[in-house]
């Protein structure tokens, strides 16, 4: 497990977590938490049990979201029901006890905290995500909570890294229709008519440019990795059949 300093605070547990100690075999070796993947899902049970335990947190503590590559944003509580898939990516809370989790495999998880207000958030941030501005809307439902942007600490976790990320011609108009200056997280790719993207970048600059200081960027890169972490991209690329996926998560301590 993997922690950021500007989130060792004792009112929270938090964590990114790689596929070291996991029970999961195969192409899953290692902590695989990703119940999407076609691994055996008691394993992925147990995987995530063992997750709650590295924060010191019973397995009943997680809730998770169907992830669909947005920028929706949900507010949870105790009272919140997981029984069916909430579609989302990200959620905040001032619920002690529960872990916000996000589950990752090359996208950027962002773990947030106003540890002087009590609400936390997390988010993945794919480019579809970061494009639709995620962070905007996870501090603005933390805001309704009572938090202040001066306050919030936010951690960008491990992902996909500029060198591994190449796109194709499709990009960077998307982002050059929103903000012609946003085309510094661009650089040409080896193969014409690509480019190799910054998306952690590109994301900390959206959470900077909400009013956010203090934030800290871990900057592992999930695809040049492997023992570490598990990679969409690295299993496309080495024609897999599927692939694991990492859990990063947040709490705010009883």
């Amino acid at each position: 497990m993997i922690t950021a300093d500007i989130l060792d605070n004792p009112t929270i547990a938090h964590g990114f977590m790689t596929r070291q100690g996991g029970v999961s075999e195969g192409i899953y070796e290692g902590l695989n938490c990703g119940a999407g993947s076609d691994d055996d899902p008691q394993k992925v049970i147990e995987n995530k049990s063992r997750a709650m335990g590295l924060l010191d947190l019973p397995a009943s503590a997680l809730r998770t979201l169907y992830q669909i590559h947005s920028a929706e944003v949900v507010t949870v509580d105790e009272q919140t029901d997981f029984s069916s898939p909430i579609q989302a990516d990200a959620m905040v809370t001032k619920t002690p006890g529960l872990a916000l989790g996000i589950l990752t495999a090359d996208c950027v998880p962002i773990l947030f905290a106003d540890t002087e207000a009590g609400v936390i958030g997390a988010a993945h941030s794919g480019w579809k995500g970061s494009l639709g501005n995620i962070a905007r809307h996870v501090l603005a439902a933390m805001e309704k909570l009572g938090a202040t942007k001066e306050n919030i600490q936010v951690a960008i976790g491990p992902s996909i890294q500029q060198p591994s990320y190449e796109v194709g011609p499709d990009f960077p108009a998307p982002f050059l229709f929103q903000d012609r200056e946003l085309g510094c997280f661009f650089i040409p790719s080896k193969n014409e008519g690509h480019w190799m993207f910054d998306l952690t970048g590109f994301v900390q600059h959206r959470i900077a440019r909400e009013g956010v200081t203090q934030i800290e960027r871990l900057g592992h890169d999930t695809y040049k990795d492997p023992r570490q972490f598990y990679s969409y991209r690295r299993m496309c690329h080495q024609g897999e059949a599927d692939y694991g996926r990492q859990l990063s998560a947040i709490a705010l301590r009883k």
